[in-house]
């Protein structure tokens, strides 16, 4: 049965303006050599300028993938759950009910595409957001919409889901940083103790 090899990729560490720091540069590239051990046919990626460099970047570490547009991974909300949760009430505080109409049609809609089975075997990298790889985590595993909040997903992070013609997905691995260093990892995230 042919399996959808979908590694979806975090992009790199990106300045306040959305581009890619010399940090996310090198994650990246790191990203991209680990990924050369893999027939990558096609890299996706947002159309958000951090996401376009870093999937510039991965793909000239894959000679004959194509690098192309997937206006279904920009960045969004995919959920707001209601009630919101106290600990997450500002995050969502003045949050509107058309943003949040608008971002559960781009959750759907990145799933449709991007969670199903493919006619062949296939290994795609998709270039998104923490918050989209979150959202096909908890697809993955069949948990509430809500289950989303709380995935973090490290800056190169490195997420590899499999599906099958018989509709069942695997999660092979969840946000693995082994191919950057110690000092690339976690980026981003305030000072608490991380793996």
């Amino acid at each position: 049965m042919p399996t959808r090899h979908l590694h979806v990729l975090r992009h790199g560490a990106a300045d306040p303006f959305g581009e890619l720091t010399e940090e996310g540069e090198r994650q990246a590239e790191l990203a991209g050599r680990r990924l050369a051990a893999v027939p990558v046919d096609v890299v996706w990626h947002s159309p958000l300028p951090r996401a376009v460099r870093t999937a510039e970047v991965v793909g000239a570490q894959l000679p004959g993938a194509r690098v192309v547009p997937a206006a279904e991974a920009i960045d969004h909300v995919p959920h707001v759950p209601r009630p919101v949760p106290a600990a997450w009430a500002g995050f969502f505080d003045g949050y509107d009910t058309s943003e949040a109409a608008e971002g559960e049609r781009l959750a759907a809609a990145l799933t449709t595409r991007f969670a199903r089975a493919a006619d062949v075997e296939t290994h795609e990298v998709l270039v998104t957001h923490a918050f989209q790889v979150a959202w096909l985590v908890r697809d993955a595993l069949g948990a509430p919409p809500e289950g989303w909040l709380g995935l973090p997903s490290a800056n190169a992070g490195l997420t590899t889901l499999e599906y099958r013609d018989d509709r069942s997905v695997t999660l092979v691995a969840y946000n693995d940083l082994g191919h950057l260093p110690p000092e690339l990892r976690w980026t981003g995230f305030g000072p608490v103790t991380r793996p």
